[in-house]
């Protein structure tokens, strides 16, 4: 029961970060950020959010550190927008799975060659 209420919170953040991110952070650090999932933990006391960036190694650390300056503010809007007693803690890693999965394939292409 509470895996699946912690699942449909991290799908309801997913989609509010997305919006927040594209709409309410100014920062010019956060270059193009996709949010590609979040895992919340079954207490719904931490949030780990999963981006991507677009962009070279300077602009993704850039991303980051403007996020984790920003991290007050993401979630008291994550607050404002999701009734919760207690609005998860957030952390924000990069999703290696597009990279690895870029990789898988052209790894796979020159097998073909």
């Amino acid at each position: 029961m509470a895996e699946l209420r912690a699942n449909r919170v991290a799908e309801q953040m997913k989609k509010e970060l997305g919006e927040i991110l594209t709409r309410k952070i100014k920062d010019p650090r956060v270059g193009f950020v996709t949010v590609t999932d979040v895992d919340v933990t079954g207490d719904l006391q931490q949030a780990k959010v999963y981006i991507s960036v677009l962009g070279d190694e300077k602009q993704k650390q850039d991303t980051l550190l403007g996020l984790a300056k920003a991290k007050g503010f993401i979630r008291s809007e994550i607050g404002k927008r999701i009734r919760l007693r207690k609005t998860p803690e957030l952390t924000f890693e990069f999703d290696e799975a597009f990279a690895y999965g870029n990789r898988i394939e052209s790894l796979i292409r020159d097998l073909n060659k």
